[in-house]
């Protein structure tokens, strides 16, 4: 009975609106400040440290503290069983890529409560999970809406209109549900998420899916050179952190595209390809599973698992074609 409860209370705690703490003597003023910031939920409260709390205008030290032992009341924060856990995991979802050996390779399709990260060769496979995203899938998936954060200009709606019709859908209801927003900098792409987070808050349980393209390019141009590495590396952490927090608070898939570069020690190890993506330890670290992507013949594409904490590394072949991903015809 424990565990069932325990159960409930998960599945109710993913949207716990912060308005719940006026029960708990913190005024709306402090809630407001809270919301500005992107922190909408009491999980949000207790995914946010003291330090980044105390540094929103207008909260001091003692606010801060009662606003989190306010939360704690609110939301078991100590442990529980691998029995309740798994009980969390089977509300993870997952999103077709458009090919069945793809969709087999990541172990159903693009995870939510995860960061899946791919790179290389052809990244522009979100195409097709902006569509699919949006329709009922397998066990018992019901679809919603695709955010889109464009960092390099290189979104292109019409090719959406295309993967619609493979589907018999209407095109401007596939593309009135993908918000989409143009990052300029990498401090504004990190402003974005607060949005983002906002967004999902207000439309609980619509949205299913957020692309970041490319999540690195940014960070490149705003950081350069050695100098300025350990600030790069430092902001880029903070900015995945809030992915994966954005990810498992409202139960989304997160994907993103990585940038590559060469690999000096490649030659050295006989490694068949000399790139690597870029972002080092801090972005290796922070995405679930990594894909890498490679040219084979025609239209055909190769997708390799990289790293994961669950698919064995393995390979899976697919074609692009004008209706998006679809499985390699030999």
């Amino acid at each position: 009975m424990d565990e069932l409860l325990i159960i409930i209370f998960w599945q109710d705690s993913f949207f716990q609106d912060i308005d719940l703490l006026q029960k708990h003597g913190i005024n709306m003023a402090d809630i407001k400040k809270l919301k500005m910031v992107g922190i909408c939920t009491i999980k949000g409260i207790q995914m946010t440290t003291r330090r980044a709390m105390g540094n929103i205008k207008g909260l001091s030290e003692a606010k801060v503290d009662k606003i989190k032992e306010a939360a704690n009341k609110l939301i078991e924060p100590g442990f529980v069983t691998a029995f309740a856990y798994s009980e969390k995991r089977k509300m993870v979802f997952h999103i077709s890529t458009g090919s069945q050996e793809f969709d087999k390779l990541l172990g159903g399709g693009i995870e939510s409560m995860a960061i899946t990260e791919a790179f290389g060769a052809q990244l522009n496979i979100y195409y097709f999970a902006l569509v699919t995203a949006q329709l009922p899938g397998d066990e018992g998936y019901t679809g919603g809406k695709v955010i889109f954060i464009d960092t390099e200009n290189t979104f292109r709606p019409d090719r959406l209109k295309d993967i619609a019709d493979r589907f018999n859908v209407d095109h401007d209801a596939v593309l009135d549900n993908v918000l989409y927003a143009r990052a300029y900098t990498s401090e504004h792409q990190m402003e974005l998420l607060d949005f983002v987070a906002a967004k999902f808050h207000e439309e609980a349980g619509i949205f299913k899916l957020l692309i970041v393209d490319s999540v690195m390019a940014l960070f490149r141009v705003d950081f350069s050179g050695r100098g300025e590495l350990a600030e790069r590396q430092q902001r880029l952490a903070q900015m995945l952190s809030r992915l994966q927090k954005i990810s498992e608070e409202y139960n989304v898939a997160v994907f993103i595209t990585n940038q590559m570069t060469a690999d000096p020690g490649a030659g050295m190890t006989f490694q068949a390809d000399p790139k690597k993506p870029i972002g080092g330890h801090i972005l290796a670290h922070a995405s679930t599973t990594r894909i890498s992507l490679r040219k084979g013949r025609g239209e055909m594409r190769i997708a390799k698992i990289y790293d994961s904490p669950d698919m064995p590394e393995n390979e899976a072949t697919f074609s692009i074609s004008a209706g998006g991903v679809t499985d390699a015809k030999e």
